[in-house]
């Protein structure tokens, strides 16, 4: 006897599922590779070995990953207080959470250039206070692309974190487990394939963040010029075939990137049972 599925019409909305993936990302992408067979090898090599790039390469997948880094982690401090404490103004707060998401990128990286600027408000205090400079030096960059990647690591672990069950905890404290190993040995290996999951989400958002960037960079040549910006820069200059270059070794690596991720969150879910 035939299965027949739960969901009707599996096939007209698989039939959907793939066109929509074909328009929408297979058929650029793969204009991308074609467009980049233009180039000879030589040709290919010299347009991603140039040192101006491979800086901007550098600048890139520093600054995402140090955000993603900080994201990671103040984004489950902050789900951890949205969920389990209550506070005057929380739902104000986790409102503002999803703040990046509304807001366009042009107009944040306008708005944290002129905080962070050396005559802005925070800039001025942290130069006279610590002499840290942050506009128009890579640090700005890290800050842009905290902003814009926080929500996706808070989003990622308050489900968890709402649905974790609290009996596990009072059961660990019965056993004479103290608060700081009740998190180690038993919230946080739960927590973990979620932040990961975060973690893999800010990254890829800010791996290509140009709006958010482009004002607070200062774009400065070896010092703080993104990997996107060389792009238009290459358009700019009518050279399409070594921006889809460019292009094309930035979405190779990106994908090595958090296919790895990928790996490590479902080791990570296999040993703590969870898969």
């Amino acid at each position: 006897m035939k299965a027949h599925s739960i969901i009707p019409g599996f096939y007209p909305t698989l039939g959907y599922t793939l066109f929509y993936l074909g328009l929408i990302v297979l058929i650029p992408l793969s204009t991308l590779v074609f467009k980049t067979f233009e180039l000879s090898w030589p040709a290919f090599a010299d347009s991603i070995s140039n040192g101006r790039v491979l800086s901007s390469f550098r600048v890139s997948f520093l600054t995402a990953l140090a955000a993603a880094l900080v994201a990671s982690v103040f984004g489950g401090i902050i789900a951890w207080v949205l969920v389990r404490y209550r506070f005057p103004g929380q739902r104000l707060l986790d409102a503002l959470i999803d703040l990046p998401f509304a807001l366009p990128t042009a107009v944040a990286g306008v708005v944290l250039a002129t905080i962070y600027q050396p005559n802005g408000v925070l800039g001025k205090l942290l130069k006279q206070t610590f002499n840290l400079k942050i506009a128009f030096k890579p640090a700005g960059i890290v800050v842009a692309l905290i902003f814009i990647s926080l929500p996706f690591v808070v989003r990622t672990a308050q489900p968890v974190l709402q649905e974790f069950d609290t009996s596990m905890e009072e059961a660990a404290a019965s056993l004479g487990a103290n608060r700081w190993q009740t998190f180690l040995r038993v919230i946080f290996p739960n927590l973990l394939p979620a932040l990961l999951t975060g973690f893999a989400l800010a990254f890829a958002r800010s791996i290509g963040e140009y709006g958010s960037v482009i004002f607070i960079a200062g774009n400065l040549p070896f010092v703080s010029e993104i990997v996107p910006l060389m792009i238009i820069t290459k358009l700019e200059q009518y050279d399409i075939a070594g921006a889809t270059a460019i292009a094309l070794t930035m979405l190779l690596l990106s994908f090595a990137l958090l296919l790895l991720v990928n790996l490590l969150q479902r080791w990570v879910r296999q040993r703590s049972g969870q898969l």
